[in-house]
């Protein structure tokens, strides 16, 4: 069976990949997520149809190259952290942004079922202003 860290860490290496597929390969049907208010799809949003629509989607359509580069992933047991940057354009006004962001993640049964973001905010307002 592979080990929490082995499946956040596959599901950033889907995402280098762009394989959204990939991504949501080991989400648990009721998999919780949330993203800092102040980000552009904040909330807190349950099962994978609705981070699909109210995050990924969001995030595609908003922005131009909106990418995570991870940095350092920590392992602590069924947790996970991911360390890193978000990076890309905001469409509308064509600022760029270069941000520092922390993934908390909790695997449990072999699938994801929490993810919470911290991140700058502020950054990221001043990007879509």
């Amino acid at each position: 069976m592979k080990t929490a860290y082995d499946i956040v860490k596959g599901h950033y290496d889907a995402n280098d990949r762009k394989d959204l597929d990939g991504m949501i390969a080991d989400f648990a049907p009721d998999i919780q997520w949330t993203e800092m208010d102040g980000f552009p799809c904040r909330g807190t949003f349950i099962g994978t149809q609705e981070v699909i629509e109210n995050v990924f989607a969001v995030l595609g359509r908003d922005f131009e190259d909106f990418a995570f580069t991870l940095e350092n992933l920590l392992d602590a047991g069924n947790s996970v952290v991911g360390v890193g940057n978000y990076h890309g354009t905001y469409r509308a006004t064509g600022k760029s942004f270069n941000i520092r962001v922390v993934h908390v993640w909790h695997v449990s049964e072999g699938r994801i079922d929490r993810f919470e973001q911290f991140t700058d905010t502020l950054r990221m307002a001043e990007a879509m202003r």
